[in-house]
């Protein structure tokens, strides 16, 4: 099993699956086992899916009835192919998603270009190392609704309420309205430094409202530890503040990898990965043009700068 999953009962009968935060692709899973079992998402690839079905077996050990993708990034979905007699549940978005940002057999390529001789791409395999993309077969969710689906687990209710577009165009949280659990996918990362591909500023603020409103006692990230609603909270203070600063340097007509160098993290310096900064003011750019929420992205462009931008920021410590 790949070190470092942690099982976590966060109320009766639910359980998270944590992993650190170590950088691209580790992400958390969730656990009901009540109603036949039901998932909240997989992992990047088949070996860390089966070690996350593996730990689930500690406590149910007949497969999971349901699993429930909260949104259409690999990282998330890639594993539901080991789900295959399960019903597979997301968002309608999620589901038309699937497949459109990457693909397996090309992060697998990239994965085996750890010898480049272009810095940025050598960063990037190294980054990738630890994941398998071969033998992946993409099994997008089967049943799909728009606004919310409610599923009762004998006895227990589960709401699935869509909060999009806010990370992704098909963005679901999970909540366990009596259990005060929620599994919010990427809607929030917990400590370290978000990454926003579809959606607006405004609405993953009102997503993270959202989660706030449910008055949760736990909530589980998409990537980082667990919090209260301290977490959503803080998270919406870094997009307002990210949006602000890119406001105020797009106005002076700088790049946005210069209004990435410019802008102070302050107490948002010590979350992990912070060059991920430039993909947040690349989406602010994007709204003060008049852009769509869904207008393509340059994602190799965007790596290479935040390459350039993580030298930076080393080259600033102490």
């Amino acid at each position: 099993m790949p070190s470092a999953m942690e099982l976590r009962e966060i109320a009766t009968d639910v359980y998270a699956c944590l992993t650190p935060d170590r950088g691209l692709g580790w992400s958390n899973s969730g656990f009901v086992n009540r109603g036949g079992g039901m998932v909240v998402d997989t992992f990047w690839d088949l070996r860390h899916t089966q070690a996350l079905i593996d730990l689930y077996r500690r406590v149910a050990p007949a497969p999971a009835r349901r699993l429930v993708n909260t949104h259409h990034n690999g990282d998330h979905c890639w594993g539901n192919q080991l789900f295959r007699d399960a019903e597979i549940i997301g968002h309608r978005l999620c589901a038309a998603s699937f497949g459109r940002d990457s693909s397996p057999a090309g992060l697998q390529m990239l994965r085996a270009a750890a010898g480049n001789p272009d810095p940025a791409i050598a960063s990037f395999a190294a980054a990738l190392a630890e994941w398998d993309f071969s033998g992946i077969e993409l099994t997008p969710p089967g049943t799909v609704f728009d606004d919310r689906l409610d599923l009762d687990l004998d006895g227990l209710r589960v709401e699935l309420r869509y909060v999009g577009p806010a990370h992704t165009v098909g963005d679901v949280i999970v909540h366990l309205p009596a259990e005060r659990v929620v599994f919010t996918g990427d809607v929030l990362f917990r400590l370290c430094t978000p990454i926003g591909w579809e959606g607006t500023y405004a609405q993953w603020c009102a997503a993270l409202d959202a989660i706030v409103g449910l008055d949760p006692e736990v909530v589980v990230p998409g990537h980082g530890p667990v919090s209260g609603v301290e977490g959503p909270r803080e998270m919406r203070a870094y997009l307002e503040y990210v949006r602000a600063e890119s406001r105020r340097h797009f106005d002076a007509g700088c790049s946005e990898l210069d209004a990435a160098k410019r802008i102070d993290l302050g107490p948002y310096a010590g979350w992990t990965e912070p060059e991920r900064l430039l993909f947040n003011v690349e989406r602010a750019y994007r709204e003060f043009r008049g852009l769509p929420f869904d207008a393509p992205i340059d994602a190799l462009a965007t790596f290479r700068g935040m390459y350039e931008l993580r030298s930076h920021f080393a080259a600033r410590r102490p």
